[in-house]
Parts: C-alpha cells; structure tokens; sequence
C-alpha cells in the first residue's frame, strides 16, 4: 500500500488546465506542457490516496484490468521505471487512454464509495508522460520471427495494439489505412486540444522499430483497388478485420438536404489536418467552417463535444448543443450503484469555453434560405413515455443554424453500396469480398476466439463490438491478437486482458 492514511489526509485534486482565454486561441492541449506534466507537483500524494483494496473493483472497471494499486505505490515511491513496466504490461498506448479515456476505473474506485475518489486517470497519464521524458519507453523487438504473416485493417487503437502484440511475438504485420497518414480516428477524429498527434507519432515510431510495417494511403477493397479480398488471403496467413464503427447515423427529417448540414466526421477531420499545417481537403475544395456562423451540434456525446471545441477554436458567431435525452443528474443515479459507470452531468474541457447545452428536445425540421442554405432549425422538446420521446405540444420554437453538424454515434463498419443490379441485401467492399457474416446488429459477426465466419480472418474493436470506449478498442486488439498467435502457432503466451464480448455467429 502506497501511503496507509493517504485516503485520510488527502483529498483529491485533478490537473487544472490552461485559462480559457488563452487556450480557445490556439490548439495545443488543454493542460499546460501536457495532461501528464500538469499534475506532476502533486502526483505522489495523489497516488498515495490509493488504498491497495482487497478486491481492488478498479480492475473491475478497467476493460484492460489495469493494474491500478500496483503502479499508484509505485508512484508513491518514486519509481518510474518500474510503474511504466507495471502500466505497459496491461495497456499497450496508456497516453492515448489517459488523455482520452472516460476513466470507468475511477467510478468503481472502491474510495470513490463515499469519498472521491483516486484520480487513476491524471497517475497514469502522469506515469507514460514522465517515461517518455526519461527515456524509458523503448522497442520491445522479438527474439526471433516465426515466418507467419498477419495484415491488420485499419489503424486505429484496436488496429495499432493488435499490430503491436503479434509484432512483438515475432509475426510479420502490416498494417493498411485508407487515410493518408496511420492513426485513423486517433489523427484526423480527435482534436489536437484533446490529444496532440506527437503522441501518437512517438508510438507509431517506437511500432516501426520493433518491426511493424504501416502501409497508409490504401483503401483495401475499394473499387479499382490491386488489394482485394482474395488478395489479402492469399498474401497473408491471417487477416484482422479493425475498421472501426464509422457508418455514422442520419437525421432524415425535412431539410435534411440542404446545405450547410453535416456529419460531424465531415468537419472535424479537415479541421484537424488545418490545425496541423496540412491542406483541410484532398481536392482543394472549401473547408467546412465554423467560422462567424451560428453551430448548432445535434448529439451530447464526445463527438458533439469535439466538434464544440472545434468551433469554439474556429470563430464561431454561436454555439448550441442539442441532446435528446433529459439533463442528467449531478450525482450518481439511485438505479445505477457503486461500482457501475453512471450517467452522470459531465463538463468536458469544450464545454468550460464556449455553447449552450439543451436537453430533451427533438429535431423537426431544417428551415432553408432562398440559395437553398440552412438557416434555421426548428425544436420540439419532448419527454420520456415508455422509453420512447412525445414531443410537448406547444412548445415548437427556431433557433438561428447556418452549420449543423450531426453527432449522434455510429450503426457500425461502413459498407459498400450494392451496384447497380445487385440484390440489396449482398455486401459489396471488403467485407463482402472476404464474405464474413454480420450479426444482428450489422457488426462483423466472430465466434468466442474473435475468428468471423471466414477461417483465418478475425475482428477487433468497433467493427465487431459496435461503437464504444477507446479502452475496450485497445483491449479487444490485444484479446484478437491473442487469438491470432494461437490460430497461427497453435499456442499463446500473449495476454488476453478481457473474456471475449462475441455474440454468436448469424448464418
């Protein structure tokens, strides 16, 4: 146990980030230095709140079962070296976790019962932060190769710490991203103020050491594509399916066509390759811009809060925020106890800056200027009957909208359209050539080994689990690299940090 009385005398304290005045002009992090630096004065004492539980329910919390008590004594000690070794040993990239991750850990704190509790998040956060700067993060390249081939689709985390797992168990993988840089949503989806992509760069390079190779700028399956289906089967000895949920939910209410009305995985991408220095388009054309204009972001979500602060950054004339479901409590809900993640009020970094927040109203309508733009958007606020919204009589009203941005989640990995004669229902793109299954959700079917319908071919992250937490993307890439090294070797000495979510096979 790190300090015995240090739940007693101590009580909780988080990072405090950069004066809003100062941090909307630009879009570095929000914390000073970094999210990892910001705490470091105060780092031991936080840690030392940690009570080293009999039953630590933190692990419970964790997708990854991150070993919680363990690297907090070892912060409370002052050893680095160790507490990244303890932190790397469950979580392959815990600088993308512990800048992005909504901390499930935390809310099963067994502290957090009747105190607050630790701040798990800002100590592992900390913990990479300071190994980087000490050097203590290091190529980990296998003993010996073992001749067998894998190709990973897609980049993501769920991509990268599959990738990084079978790497370092001597298996040869590519890995292939249809963007023109490895990181998926990690680069062009997540704003520089949340995450600056030197992170993601400095794990990408340590990747490349150790062996992996990043093919980006390929889009496997599409039309007029060399890389096929077929071709990836014959090519490799294994495939892993880790495209991601990116097939984003519509609003079709009247107006829906006119201009000015986006997704929000439209905007925010350009506004993060702008923010970097890059051309916000491949061809040249306008960057959608919050510039001047009245936002109006339908969907409370992370991604909602993205594109918040994204046109808080951008010069926006306004900003609200709409969210169909009523305002959540600021305590935890009787109906969901310790050590459950409750829904909960939140205010993210996006939402100290800038926008409105209104709950428990639905879309009707885009209204249209004569030059068939948006300008306006006409609300109904609605309450719950039977789980389901009843719009309020009475209580229609406009707000001002000349850039909507559509922020309601995902239905699951993209697929091609059928072509022009082709039944509806067959699936075209890649996952029609490599012919797996989908379930009843329309997520890439696999059975309890993460193996879909195909032999030899394998899901990981949201393409087969659905839309979810960037930590359950990390910890299925590694549970599906697990997989893959047994199918291949027919052993595993790989961790698998979770039971399998599977859901049985549709045939």
């Amino acid at each position: 146990m790190a300090d015995p009385r240090g739940f007693l005398k101590t009580t909780r304290a988080v990072a405090e980030r950069r004066p809003v005045e100062e941090r909307v002009q630009d879009w570095n992090e929000v914390y000073p230095g970094s999210a990892g630096r910001a705490l470091l004065p105060i780092i031991t004492e936080q840690a030392g709140r940690c009570m080293d539980c009999g039953i630590p329910f933190c692990h419970q919390g964790c997708p990854l079962g991150n070993l919680v008590p363990e690297w907090n004594d070892l912060v409370w000690r002052d050893d680095w070296e160790e507490a990244i070794e303890r932190l790397h040993a469950t979580n392959n990239f815990p600088e993308f976790t512990g800048r992005l991750c909504p901390a499930p850990c935390e809310t099963a704190c067994v502290l957090g019962i009747n105190q607050d509790p630790v701040t798990i998040k800002n100590v592992e956060v900390t913990i990479i932060d300071k190994a980087w700067d000490l050097g203590l993060v290091r190529p980990q390249a296998p003993e010996w190769l073992s001749g067998r081939t894998v190709a990973v689709i897609g980049s993501g985390p769920a991509g990268l710490a599959c990738a990084q797992q079978l790497t370092r168990a001597g298996h040869t993988v590519a890995v292939y991203e249809r963007a023109d840089k490895i990181g998926g949503l990690l680069r062009y989806g997540i704003p520089e103020f949340k995450m600056e992509k030197q992170h993601l760069d400095k794990r990408l390079a340590q990747m490349k050491r150790e062996g992996t190779v990043f093919r980006a700028g390929v889009d496997v399956g599409a039309p007029g594509s060399d890389l096929t289906g077929a071709s990836l089967r014959e090519r490799y000895d294994a495939v892993v399916l880790a495209v991601g949920a990116t097939d984003a939910r519509d609003l079709s209410v009247p107006g829906r066509e006119l201009r000015g009305i986006h997704q929000a995985m439209e905007f925010l991408p350009q506004a993060n390759r702008a923010a970097l220095g890059e051309a916000p388009t491949a061809d040249g054309s306008e960057q959608i811009s919050a510039e001047g204009k009245h936002v109006v972001i339908i969907g409370g979500g992370d991604t909602g809060a993205d594109c918040l602060g994204t046109s808080t950054r951008q010069g926006a004339a306004s900003i609200t925020q709409l969210e169909i479901m009523p305002e959540p409590p600021g305590t935890r809900p009787s109906g969901q106890p310790w050590p459950t993640y409750p829904m909960t009020f939140r205010v993210s970094s996006a939402h100290e800056e800038a926008g409105d927040r209104v709950y428990a109203v639905s879309t009707q309508e885009f209204l249209g200027d004569d030059d068939g733009a948006v300008r306006a958007l006409k609300l109904v606020e609605v309450v719950f009957e039977n789980g389901r919204p009843t719009p309020v009589e009475g209580s229609e009203r406009e707000i001002p909208a000349q850039l909507v941005l559509l922020a309601m989640g995902f239905l699951g990995p993209e697929r091609a359209p059928a072509a022009e004669g082709d039944d509806a229902a067959v699936q075209q793109g890649l996952l029609g050539q490599l012919g797996v299954d989908l379930d009843e959700r329309g997520n890439v079917a696999r059975d309890l080994g993460y193996q879909t319908s195909v032999p030899g071919v394998f899901s990981a992250g949201d393409c087969g689990r659905g839309q979810s937490l960037i930590v359950w993307a990390i910890a299925e890439g590694r549970a599906a690299a697990a997989a893959v090294d047994e199918y291949l070797t027919g052993s595993t000495a790989l961790p698998a940090p979770i039971p399998p979510t599977a859901r049985p096979l549709v045939v």
